[in-house]
C-alpha cells in the first residue's frame, strides 16, 4: 500500500470513529418519511472516476445521494454510477440538473421513479446559464405539479424567504436555498436571510450549492439549518477523499455547535475567572 492510501485509510477510520460518538449525542434529520443521521447529502459528479466517487461518498458519512438524471447512465448493464452505490446503504435523490422549464423538470422526475430511483426528487429548474440560478416561478411550479403527483419534493431555491413560504404552502419536504451559486466556493453569502427561512419555515432547511471547504460547512451548520448539500467542494479538491473526511467532521461539529449554545458575542473583555475572593496581596 502506498503511504497516499495509507494516509486514506487513516483519515477514514478516525472520522469513522468520531462520528459514531457524534451519532450518539446529536438529533436526526428527517426528511418526508425519511430518517437521516447524517445531516449531509453529496453529489456524484465530478470525479475523476467512479472508485473514486465510491469512495468519497463513504468517507463523507452521507446517507443521501443526489444523482443528476439526465447525465448518468440509468442502465445498470453498462458503465453506470448505480453499479458502484448500493440502494440498500443510501437514499437516492434524483435531480433535475440541466433542467431549463417546468416539462423538463417533471418529465425528468418521473423517469427517475420509472427507473426504480423513489419518489424524493431534488427538483432545481436553472433560469441563468451564467449563475446557474434558478427560476424562481418555474421552481413553484414545477413543485407543486410534483406534489400532486405524490413526490417529495426538495426545491433548490434561492434564499428568498417569501418563495421558501410558498414551497412550503404547495407541500414540499424541505426547502434548499443556497449559499451562493454552483461551484463557486464562497461559502454562505448572505447568511442573515438563511436564518429569516429557518424562522420562518418548519419544514428542513437544507443549504444547497457555493460551499468551498470545511470551514464554510461548519459555519453554515452552526447557523442551524438542518442540512447540507454538496459536490464540487469535495470531487473538485486535490485529495476528494481527505476532504470528503473533513466535510463530514465540520457537518457534525457545526451542528453539535449550535445545539450545544454559543456564547453572546460582545464589544468587551469579560473576565473568565471570578472577581470576588481575590487573594490580599
Amino acid at each position: 500500500m502506498v503511504d497516499s492510501d495509507f494516509k486514506n485509510v487513516f483519515f477514514v477510520k478516525f472520522f469513522l470513529n468520531f462520528s459514531e460518538d457524534f451519532k450518539m449525542n446529536s438529533s436526526q434529520l428527517k426528511i418526508g418519511d425519511r430518517t437521516f443521521t447524517s445531516r449531509l447529502i453529496v453529489g456524484t459528479g465530478k470525479y475523476a472516476s467512479f472508485e473514486e466517487t465510491r469512495d468519497a461518498i463513504a468517507a463523507s458519512g452521507a446517507e443521501m445521494i443526489t444523482l443528476a438524471v439526465r447525465r448518468i447512465e440509468l442502465d445498470k448493464a453498462k458503465d453506470s454510477i448505480l453499479n458502484f452505490l448500493d440502494p440498500k446503504t443510501y437514499c437516492f435523490l434524483p435531480n433535475t440538473a440541466g433542467c431549463y422549464t417546468v416539462k423538463e423538470a417533471v418529465m425528468t422526475c418521473q423517469l427517475a421513479r420509472e427507473a426504480g430511483l423513489g419518489n424524493m426528487v431534488k427538483v432545481e429548474v436553472i433560469g441563468d446559464e451564467k449563475t446557474l440560478f434558478p427560476d424562481n416561478e418555474a421552481t413553484l411550479e414545477a413543485s407543486k405539479i410534483l406534489v400532486k403527483d405524490g413526490f417529495q419534493v426538495l426545491p433548490y431555491c434561492t434564499d428568498d424567504v417569501v418563495l421558501c413560504k410558498k414551497l412550503e404552502e404547495v407541500g414540499c419536504s424541505a426547502v434548499m436555498p443556497l449559499a451562493a451559486p454552483i461551484g463557486s466556493g464562497l461559502g454562505v453569502c448572505n447568511p442573515f436571510t438563511i436564518k429569516l427561512i429557518l424562522e420562518a419555515v418548519q419544514v428542513p432547511v437544507i443549504v444547497d450549492a457555493g460551499v468551498g471547504t470545511a470551514s464554510d460547512a461548519c459555519r453554515a451548520m452552526e447557523l442551524g439549518i438542518d442540512g447540507l448539500l454538496m459536490n464540487t467542494a469535495i470531487a473538485g479538491a486535490q485529495d476528494p477523499i481527505k476532504m470528503a473526511c473533513a466535510m463530514k467532521a465540520a457537518v457534525e461539529c457545526g451542528r453539535q455547535a449550535f445545539e450545544a449554545g454559543r456564547i453572546p458575542k460582545k464589544l468587551y473583555a469579560s473576565a473568565s475567572s471570578p472577581l470576588n475572593g481575590l487573594i490580599d496581596i
